[in-house]
């Protein structure tokens, strides 16, 4: 997929930076070798992540490829968040307008750690991973700060979304992360991982 510059939604594309999205039925996945290989060709920095999905809901593409997942679960560790929507072709405008007030709050919003915005289509199927401390600051970012619970309100009352999906994720292993980085996301003690 591809990738928004700043770290979330954007309309101006980021060429240095894309993102690969594996789903399996196991923890022993690994991305094929050739596109390792492909990568560091170019000397790219890989950043992986190994993830658990735990709650969530909707699909991608007509397909619940996460599994039915319950909505809510009493998990309080490190979390990644993945929001993505296909946008209405009539709704495009209202949804650009209203991206720049969030993503500029959400540069700063507490116990955030990192955050990515990438899509398959650009400016139509949008996503964003986003990496926080835990829920609760996820949480108060998406239902306090007045910008981001505006523009849920318009989604539903302007029906901007064809599709939407929202899953939250246990961050099982990271690689090619600053060692301090991957620490908050694992809560664990500093391992860095050469990718």
């Amino acid at each position: 997929m591809g990738s928004g510059k700043n770290g979330t939604f954007d309309i101006h594309p980021d060429f240095n930076q894309w993102a690969i999205l594996f789903v399996a039925n196991n923890s022993t996945i690994k991305a094929p070798s050739f596109i390792y290989n492909y990568l560091k060709s170019f000397h790219c920095d890989i950043k992986e992540f190994l993830l658990e999905p735990i709650e969530g809901f909707g699909f991608w593409d007509n397909k619940n490829i996460f599994g039915d997942l319950p909505k809510r679960t009493d998990y309080d560790g490190a979390v990644a968040v993945l929001t993505r929507a296909t946008i209405r072709l009539n709704r495009l405008k209202n949804f650009w307008r209203n991206v720049e007030s969030v993503s500029n709050k959400m540069k700063s919003a507490k116990g955030l750690i990192a955050s990515y915005g990438i899509g398959e289509m650009p400016w139509i199927k949008q996503a964003t991973f986003s990496v926080w401390e835990n829920k609760n600051a996820m949480k108060a970012f998406a239902y306090t700060l007045p910008e981001h619970t505006e523009v849920i309100h318009k989604t539903r009352t302007e029906n901007w979304y064809k599709e939407e999906l929202f899953v939250r994720f246990k961050i099982i292993s990271v690689r090619g992360i600053n060692e301090t980085i991957a620490a908050k996301m694992l809560n664990l003690q500093p391992h860095y991982e050469e990718a």
